[in-house]
């Protein structure tokens, strides 16, 4: 790399650097979440809770996403959510669980009982 695009890149990381949202607590793959954001209808905003599990992850600095995953009338529902989205207003972790995995994609073929993960006490 030469000096001019270490350069470009210090100022692209400053720049990000602004934009982190620092209230959001620091997640894991297996944690049980609750999301609060604003979803906006027509002229009017209102709030949102989702709860689910965190079943991947991608951590790209300011573009770092969660996929969430949960359960409504017996269909699995997954949801990628933007973790430094101005529209998040936070994340409660209500429960941890202790995953061997990065990607929890094996949940999809899991129903009831056996999609259960193990609890961490931490």
């Amino acid at each position: 790399m030469t000096n001019k695009t270490k350069k470009h890149l210090n100022i692209i990381n400053d720049i990000e650097k602004s934009f982190i949202n620092h209230k959001i607590p620091n997640v894991k793959i297996g944690d049980t979440i609750k999301i609060k954001r604003i979803i906006q209808e027509g002229n009017r905003e209102r709030t949102q809770v989702s709860k689910g599990v965190i079943i991947s992850k991608k951590n790209f600095g300011l573009n770092t996403t969660i996929t969430v995953r949960k359960i409504i009338h017996n269909i699995g529902v997954e949801r990628i959510y933007l973790i430094n989205s101005p529209k998040i207003i936070n994340i409660e972790i209500t429960r941890k669980s202790k995953v061997r995995k990065s990607k929890l994609y094996y949940l999809r073929n899991k129903s009831g009982k056996e999609s259960r993960l193990k609890q961490r006490f931490n």
